[in-house]
């Protein structure tokens, strides 16, 4: 296997391996500790388990108070830049002070440990320094991307229990102010336990008000006057923020995440696998509304002393070179993106990219979905010229950081383009069959994680049953980590995932994953996106439903619809039986930017595809529900 070949990735490993306990406690002096824990790690299934027990720490003092405690409070820390050119530049001392006054208030509004607020803000400095806020005096932030419907925001503030509701006039995007209050207020029609929603105003423009219940900014700081911004030491279980998955499937979770276990696992993976440091100008292209950015936005970059920079709006906006530019003005050392971002860029070419300095730069780190070979030879190769890798990982909201991946910061392995690379080290997986038999080397299965690490989600808030029952009793006979993701493993011990479990579609006994199929798509010059689900098929069980996005230039015809069908036959084989092919101008996807298949399939089968309020474009759904209807009256008339 080629991580044996490796001394120092072999060395961890075996390391964590043979003494868990006594490694993550050693791994925990990443953080300052206010009391040393009493025991590492205990676990009364099906009870949930916890780590670090009796230990006392705050990730807003990790992320604040000790740098300053050593003299780095001159150092920047936020930098904030939105798609209309406004910059904004912190230090750490300059947050820390914006961080306490809103602490006090949130205390003079009667916010206790243990308490929610949510936050429905876009990525601006007022939304980062309030996360960090609720960290600090115990209480519990629900952030919600701010572009979900009132159906989401509502359900989320609803099954949390928030007490607040902090939001904006507007968000920008795209070069519009986007209204968010409305959203508000439809959200909270009928929420009693919602006491005051906070306002913050960015414009002039008119937005609708409740007397007694609204509060500006302003009126809200005014509230600390007589209050302390001082931190609350908190026990390492208590939930630091509750995060709802992201919603490909149709009802979400609400995982939680706590100030220990998720600290001490997101900085160590950090570390370990973006080689992120005190050094760094960082840059995640997430949203503060995703847990890529909660983890690599916030509180891993602030916590090892980096510069993390918050961006709001579209990469693409008024331009691709808008992406390039600020790498070049900031002197930006790493980015975490997403493919979709890659596959968004490679519309426009390498040429923008070429046009600036991007010397600076020394890694790219992509997860959200499998960055799919042909993006990772584009951006590898066309635009940043094999001068510095482009590493592919794999983890969930569940899990807080990285789980599969390249050790970058310990040593890097081999890349392989479309492999999320190994378990990184402490993490144990399986590839299985639904009935929980283990499948050979290289034979598709469920990925499963044998044991408990410490940034993976202990419970689900107000549904633990619902927790133990779908991730820890899924696969029969085991107790395992049902991560839901189909995956096989090559004889090098490399992860190699071809998307969810429910999504890998049945050919006459050959299961081919959509992803599989999504990048024989991409092979092909004129592809942009492609989205791919299974439909029932009475010959071979099920064939293969194709949903194309083509690059500006291409233009649909039939003969297009033959060469795309023919690209995937000789990538995949004659197996690979494309059933129909529909071209869209836009796919079902959600905000953080994965396909949501299980619509696609809703759309294909002429059923309800449940809740897309987390959907990025609305008209998405009803393109693709237009366009195979057209496809299938245009295939009656052919049989007719």
């Amino acid at each position: 296997m080629v991580e044996l070949l490796n001394p120092v990735v072999r060395r961890v490993r075996d390391e964590v391996d043979e003494s868990p306990e006594q490694f993550w406690a050693k791994q925990a002096r990443v953080l300052d500790w206010f009391r040393t824990w009493d025991k590492v790690f205990e676990w009364n299934f099906p009870e949930r388990y916890r780590w670090f027990v009796g230990g006392y720490t705050n990730l807003c003092y990790n992320a604040l108070d000790r740098h300053i405690a050593a003299g780095k409070g001159g150092r920047t820390a936020l930098i904030y830049a939105n798609e209309r050119g406004e910059r904004r530049l912190y230090t750490y001392m300059q947050v820390y002070r914006e961080v306490t006054k809103l602490a006090a208030a949130l205390r003079g509004m009667g916010v206790e440990p243990g308490d929610r607020i949510t936050i429905y803000m876009p990525v601006c400095p007022e939304a980062i320094f309030l996360m960090l806020a609720a960290a600090r005096i115990g209480a519990i932030h629900v952030v919600v991307f701010a572009g979900f419907g009132a159906q989401a925001l509502g359900g989320r503030v609803e099954a949390s229990g928030s007490k607040l509701v902090f939001t904006a006039d507007v968000t920008y995007r795209k070069g519009k102010n986007v209204p968010l209050k409305h959203i508000v207020d439809e959200a909270l029609a009928g929420l009693s336990h919602v006491e005051h929603v906070v306002v913050l105003r960015r414009t002039g423009e008119d937005i609708p008000w409740t007397e007694g219940r609204d509060l500006t900014w302003e009126d809200f700081l005014a509230k600390g006057a007589e209050q302390s911004g001082d931190v609350t030491p908190v026990e390492a279980n208590d939930p630091v923020f509750i995060m709802a998955t992201s919603g490909t499937t149709a009802r979400p979770k609400l995982t939680v995440h706590t100030h220990g276990g998720y600290g001490v696992w997101i900085t160590t993976m950090a570390q370990w696998v973006f080689a992120l440091n005190d050094q760094d100008v960082w840059w995640a292209t997430s949203d503060i509304g995703w847990i890529v950015g909660h983890s690599y936005i916030v509180y891993a970059p602030l916590m090892l002393g980096a510069a993390t920079i918050a961006y709001e709006g579209a990469l693409d906006y008024p331009g691709p070179e808008a992406f390039y530019q600020l790498i070049e003005e900031f002197g930006v050392t790493g980015i975490f993106t997403a493919p979709t971002a890659v596959r968004l860029l490679m519309r426009y070419g390498a040429a923008p990219a070429h046009e600036h300095d991007l010397r600076s730069l020394t890694r790219v780190v992509c997860a959200g979905e499998p960055l799919n070979p042909p993006a990772w030879e584009w951006l590898q190769k066309k635009v940043l010229r094999d001068r510095v890798p482009v590493i592919d990982h794999w983890w969930q909201t569940e899990t807080g950081g990285p789980v599969i991946g390249n050790p970058y910061g310990l040593a890097m392995l081999p890349i392989k383009p479309g492999s999320a690379t190994i378990p990184l080290p402490g993490i144990h997986i399986r590839i299985v069959t639904q009935e929980g038999e283990d499948v050979p080397t290289g034979e598709k299965g469920i990925l499963v994680i044998e044991r408990p690490f410490p940034g993976l989600t202990s419970t689900l808030w107000g549904e633990h049953d619902r927790y133990v029952k779908d991730y820890w009793q899924r696969i029969p006979g085991r107790r395992v980590y049902f991560t839901g993701d189909a995956a096989h493993v090559d004889e090098d011990g490399y992860v190699w995932f071809s998307g969810r479990a429910d999504e890998v579609v049945n050919i006459a006994g050959h299961r081919i994953g959509t992803i599989e199929v999504e990048t024989a798509l991409l092979t092909h010059p004129a592809v942009a996106e492609a989205g791919v689900t299974g439909r029932p098929d009475q010959l071979r069980g099920e064939v293969l439903a194709a949903f194309v996005v083509l690059k500006p230039g291409y233009e649909p015809s039939e003969t297009l619809k033959q060469e795309l069908i023919e690209t995937v036959r000789k990538e995949l084989g004659p197996i690979a039986v494309i059933g129909e092919l529909s071209f869209v101008s836009m796919l079902p996807k959600t905000r953080s930017g994965k396909i949501m298949r299980r619509v696609l399939k809703a759309v294909i089968l002429d059923k309800d595809p449940g809740d897309i309020t987390t959907i990025e474009e609305e008209g998405s759904v009803e393109e693709a529900r237009a366009a195979w209807q057209r496809l299938k009256a245009e295939q009656r008339g052919e049989e007719s």
